[in-house]
C-alpha cells in the first residue's frame, strides 16, 4: 500500500491532523485507505483533494460551496459557469461580511469618541452606552444571498443557545 500516512501529510500541507480528520468525519473528504495497522494512508487522488479544501477554507468557503464545488471537480460540467455561480455567491457573502464591518468599526469608533477624556468608571459614557440596549446597533446575522447561508445561521444560533 503506497501512499502518506496522516501525520506526514498534515506536516506537507502544514494543517493539525484533527483537521484532516475532521474533513473525512463531515464528508468533504474521501475516507483513506487502512494499513493493517490501522493507520490511514492517503493516495495521490485523496492528497490533491485535500489541498483543493484546504485552498478553498483558505478563501474562507463555507463547507456547502467546497462540497459543491468537489461535486464538480469529480464529474465536470461542459463550462465553468456552476463554479461561475459558486464563486460570485462566496463573493457576495464576503462583500455582505465587509460591509457588516465597516458599519461595525463605524458604530466602535462613534462608541470611543463618546467618552474622550479619562474619567472615573462610573461617569465613562462608553460603559453607560454598552449598558443600555437600545443604543448600541444590532448586527445582521443573516447570510442573504450566501449559498450556506441558512446552515451558518443555524451555527450561529446554536453558539448562542
Amino acid at each position: 500500500m503506497k501512499g502518506k500516512q496522516i501525520g506526514v501529510l498534515a506536516r506537507e500541507l502544514d494543517v493539525p491532523i484533527e483537521t484532516i480528520r475532521y474533513y473525512e468525519r463531515c464528508g468533504l473528504m474521501d475516507k483513506p485507505e487502512r494499513t493493517e495497522g490501522n493507520y490511514r494512508v492517503y493516495a495521490g487522488a485523496q492528497i490533491e483533494q485535500l489541498r483543493f479544501i484546504i485552498n478553498c477554507r483558505h478563501l474562507d468557503m463555507e463547507h456547502e460551496e467546497i462540497r459543491g464545488l468537489l461535486k464538480l471537480r469529480a464529474q465536470p460540467p461542459r463550462d465553468c459557469g456552476e463554479v461561475n455561480a459558486i464563486i460570485d455567491g462566496h463573493i457576495a457573502h464576503i462583500d455582505q461580511r465587509i460591509a457588516e464591518l465597516r458599519k461595525l468599526s463605524r458604530q466602535l469608533h462613534k462608541l470611543r469618541e463618546s467618552c474622550n477624556a479619562v474619567s472615573s468608571l462610573d461617569s465613562c459614557r462608553i460603559m453607560d452606552v454598552l449598558g443600555t440596549t437600545s443604543t448600541v446597533e444590532k448586527r445582521s446575522t443573516r447570510t442573504v444571498g450566501h449559498p450556506a447561508g441558512k446552515a451558518a445561521t443555524r451555527r450561529r444560533l446554536r453558539r448562542v443557545s
